[in-house]
């Protein structure tokens, strides 16, 4: 009996190894530094919102080739938050890569690509009226996914690379924790293991590249039961009193993704292993629509007036929808079942200060799922604000020993055409 005790203490010790939270003093100190109540309120009570911060400091040498360390606030990566939209940064550098690794002649980022219908509830795309050419193409599924995160061109990038294809490549790169199974289609789990047809068109309109449509044959996993909120709704709109299940929803980690975008921003910095296959081209392109805004962008043209410059720019996200003239941010969103993610790097080219910031907030006071009634607006879109400024105020005042050259970085951006007529867009699935 006393060698079972033993035994079973054990056990439990090494399963709460696996499932405790880190936290740093260091960003705790930083983090407690701000008195305003969202801040408090949140902080006392991490468990509940399931928030996670990851703050990555960046020191550059005398040659300006950056260091990177990371500080964490209840980091957990058992602890599940849905990423929402966070996934069309990992599905865009995907289709990037495979576009790169296909080294098909006359097929780009930019070429035609239409899909095809081939498998129950799948549907066609031969045009695209957001872009210039009426026609879509994976640069333009891409600038659509970062701009204000557009949910078809993630549904695109997700057919055009396969869940196969998704899943394989991401383990290779060491991404073991992520799981893209799902689109946001309302498929079932055996519908998500099928990819249309593609075909990439020259400018004549003739196929010069048809992907045959594909289906996944790899097991994934869906062993780790992941309940969420004390009630929902079904797609039935009834209530049902029982948690939520997200075990076969999307799955990616929060260190991931802060890892993903390193990658993007410093290739150099992470082993070669975990970059993704991407030309010089890509990377500008990468920059630009990463941070580019709205109101500097002809196609798509979004209506300015919903679609603001701060829109998917949580960490500096306040009543004036503006942005610091100074200020670039190169990021990913997503925000889905009550849940809120940012991950971000921050640019000032005035008072020469970056760093890396991601987080993730549940606010679903009344724990049911699913009833699109979240607590975004009053505790969400606040706390990340108060979040991104605390952040960014103590960047501002912390020495450096060398100041930072962002001429990798910089790009040039795009201006709205005023003679441009054609009406924006005001109604987005995203």
């Amino acid at each position: 009996m006393r060698y079972l005790t033993l035994l079973l203490l054990g056990m439990a010790t090494t399963i709460a190894s696996h499932a405790q939270t880190k936290t740093d003093n260091n960003l705790l100190q930083i983090l407690n530094t701000n008195s305003s109540p969202i801040m408090k309120q949140v902080l006392a009570d991490p468990q509940t919102y399931r928030c996670q911060i990851i703050y990555t400091r960046i020191e550059r040498d005398k040659h300006n080739n950056p260091s990177f360390t990371n500080y964490y606030f209840n980091y957990d990566s058992l602890l599940y938050f849905n990423p929402a939209s966070t996934v069309k940064l990992p599905l865009a550098l995907l289709s990037l890569e495979k576009l790169n690794d296909m080294n098909q002649k006359g097929v780009n980022k930019y070429t035609t690509i239409q899909y095809d219908s081939s498998y129950t509830r799948q549907t066609i795309a031969y045009t695209d009226s957001t872009s210039a050419n009426g026609l879509p193409s994976i640069a333009n599924y891409i600038k659509r996914a970062f701009l204000i995160s557009e949910n078809d061109p993630y549904n695109r990038m997700y057919q055009f690379v396969g869940q196969q294809t998704i899943h394989r490549s991401l383990y290779s790169k060491g991404y073991t924790g992520v799981r893209i199974s799902r689109q946001f289609m309302g498929f079932t789990p055996e519908q998500n293991r099928h990819s249309n047809q593609v075909r990439f068109l020259d400018a004549n309109g003739k196929t010069i590249y048809l992907q045959p449509a594909a289906y996944n044959t790899d097991s994934i996993d869906f062993s780790r039961t992941i309940l969420v909120g004390k009630a929902h709704m079904n797609r039935d709109d009834s209530l049902i009193q029982a948690p939520f299940d997200f075990t076969v929803h999307n799955n990616l980690p929060l260190l991931n993704l802060q890892q993903m975008l390193q990658s993007v921003l410093f290739p150099n910095s992470v082993p070669k292993q975990q970059r993704f296959r991407l030309t010089k081209d890509d990377y500008r392109f990468l920059y630009r629509w990463l941070s580019q805004y709205p109101s500097e962008t002809d196609y798509p043209k979004y209506d300015t007036s919903k679609f603001y410059d701060s829109y998917v720019k949580f960490f500096f996200q306040d009543s004036t929808h503006r942005m610091p003239s100074h200020v670039r941010v190169f990021n990913k969103v997503g925000w889905s079942y009550g849940f809120l993610t940012d991950v971000s790097y921050v640019m000032d080219t005035k008072n020469k200060v970056e760093y890396m910031l991601a987080a993730t907030l549940y606010v679903n006071s009344d724990g049911i799922v699913n009833d699109g009634k979240y607590d975004y607006d009053n505790v969400g879109h606040p706390f990340f604000y108060q979040l991104g400024q605390t952040i960014y105020q103590y960047e501002l005042n912390r020495p450096r020993t060398y100041k930072p050259n962002f001429s990798a970085l910089e790009v040039k951006y795009d201006k709205r055409d005023p003679k441009n007529t054609r009406p924006a867009l005001v109604e987005v699935d995203n």
